[in-house]
């Protein structure tokens, strides 16, 4: 599992963004050990996979009850590395916990694996269709959630459910906490029984280029920016044998405020706006990043009034991200934005402005800097004339995670054709209700089309997770003693199924 660190010469060191001041240090790993833990990964994935659901539902738990054991000291580390405080991060160590118990469920509920059954006819040979677990995950996690989206996120979380054993690359502006996180969950899993090879962690910045590189790496999973997730992806095609990349790298979020909204409530639309677009500082990829008006309500105004009010006292997660808000402020101005209200950011450390900006509609071109992610609490306010403006302005956006229609009741007629133009370029249309925040259910799906995500039929959040790390293998009349334990014909597993086109339940009832 983790390495001894005793010994390298590289280090990452992470920042305490309150003052900027050096919290700890840790060696990388060098190439040789990525290699080996790649390899243990490879000899420990068919026991991994060959574990009935059930099993690894276990594991998850053990790992859960872990990570609440510790759960002070964790929240401790990682408001020193992250400075997103200690009421959020509580939230957000329970919700690790939880999530890891959701996917055990997913996992043992065990739809997922797809087991489809065909007997023979005289027209056609006996058929069995089964998922299989990829092998080894690369899991490269987010700075802006160092326990749900990190080290044990979803990712994580998912692909050791389906079966696959796990690499975790540290993220450098957390990289203390992602080592002691993967110390907790090695004890707990080897403590339930999981072979060695199951979860591993690696640090450094080259060491995710050997990792995404090592033959044995199956699947890779990415939350992050778009310039991370796609130089990810282009190593995994450079491969001899190519994998999936699935990036979750995010981008502007629309939201379409309809008519009877702007008549009836543009305060309080722009009091949820603000609240939603400075939400942990603006760094959630779901921040709803531009709001489309219709003209005539000073909607621009309104707006800043509203940041003005709330004052956010920003603080960035790395300097690199604060530098960045006020990079991306400035080629927002010159792409045609002009700023209408900001406020300063926290004294020292990372503290970056938040902002509310407005441009004419004539401004959102194809190609244009508008279009683009400004990752902190920066948002841009236009006004339509009418729906031939708003139309076109949606088809010119890219690709989003989700996008938002706020309307002034349940009659509105303009919602209808919003929602389905919104469905053509998100993941996720969110109606009366701020995209920030994800839930993870069986009918979540975080993804979109590029460049939000690299794969838009895939989800990194909910009970779909899981089905991007196994593939279908078919079993043409092959003897059922032959079969993976997932698809014998007497379900030791206890798995739903569908036999001859009709659905089993976990009991061989149709």
């Amino acid at each position: 599992m983790s390495q001894p660190v005793a010994g390298r010469a590289r280090t990452t060191t992470s920042f305490r963004p309150y003052d900027g001041r050096p919290v700890g240090s840790v060696a990388d790993t060098p190439a040789d050990v990525v290699r080996a833990v790649v390899e243990q990964a490879v000899d420990a994935a068919p026991a991994v996979a060959g574990v009935a659901p059930a099993r690894r539902r276990d594991w998850l738990r053990a790992v859960a009850d872990g990570v609440e054991r510790h759960a002070e000291e964790l929240i401790a580390l990682a408001d020193e590395e992250t400075g997103l405080g200690v009421a959020r991060l509580t939230s957000e160590v329970a919700r690790c916990a939880d999530q890891l118990r959701f996917y055990g469920e997913v996992a043992a509920e065990g739809s997922y694996l797809g087991v489809t059954v065909d007997g023979a006819t005289a027209a056609s040979p006996r058929l069995v269709r089964v998922n299989q677990p990829l092998g080894p995950v690369a899991v490269f996690g987010a700075s802006n959630f160092p326990f749900a989206f990190s080290v044990l996120g979803n990712d994580t979380a998912s692909a050791l459910a389906a079966g696959c054993p796990v690499v975790v690359k540290a993220h450098p502006a957390h990289v203390t906490l992602s080592v002691r996180l993967a110390l907790i969950a090695e004890g707990a899993l080897r403590a339930a029984g999981a072979p060695e090879g199951t979860f591993a962690l690696v640090t450094g910045r080259e060491a995710g280029v050997d990792l995404v590189r090592a033959e044995g790496v199956a699947a890779v999973a990415f939350t992050g920016s778009q310039a991370g997730g796609l130089a990810l992806w282009r190593l995994a095609n450079e491969r001899e044998r190519v994998i999936p990349v699935y990036a979750e790298m995010g981008t502007v979020n629309p939201v379409v405020v309809t008519r009877a909204a702007a008549a009836s409530r543009m305060e309080d639309v722009a009091r949820g706006f603000v609240g939603s677009f400075t939400l942990g500082a603006g760094q959630f990829c779901t921040k709803p990043g531009l709001l489309l008006v219709p003209a005539g309500h000073d909607a621009a105004r309104v707006v800043g009034d509203a940041l003005a009010q709330a004052a956010p006292r920003s603080v960035m997660l790395t300097e690199e991200i604060a530098a960045s808000v006020e990079r991306g402020l400035g080629d927002l101005v010159a792409a045609g934005a002009a700023v209408v209200r900001d406020v300063p950011g926290a004294d020292g450390g990372w503290g970056a402005r938040a902002a509310v900006l407005s441009a004419p509609i004539s401004a959102l071109r194809t190609g244009s800097r508008l279009l683009e992610e400004c990752f902190g609490a920066v948002a841009l306010v236009v006004e339509y004339a009418d729906e031939r403006e708003v139309r076109a302005a949606l088809g010119v956006l890219q690709g989003s995670l989700a996008g938002t229609v706020v309307t002034g009741d349940d009659a509105d007629p303009d919602a209808p054709w919003l929602v389905e133009a919104l469905t053509r370029t998100v993941g996720r249309v969110t109606v009366n209700d701020w995209p920030t925040g994800v839930a993870y259910t069986w009918a979540q799906q975080h993804g979109g089309p590029w460049p939000a995500t690299s794969n838009a039929a895939a989800t990194s959040v909910g009970a779909a997770a899981l089905d991007r790390f196994v593939r279908p293998v078919t079993y043409q009349s092959a003897p059922d003693a032959w079969l993976p334990l997932a698809a014998r014909a007497d379900n030791p597993w206890g798995l739903p199924r569908r036999v001859d086109g009709r659905r089993e339940d976990q009991r061989g009832e149709r």
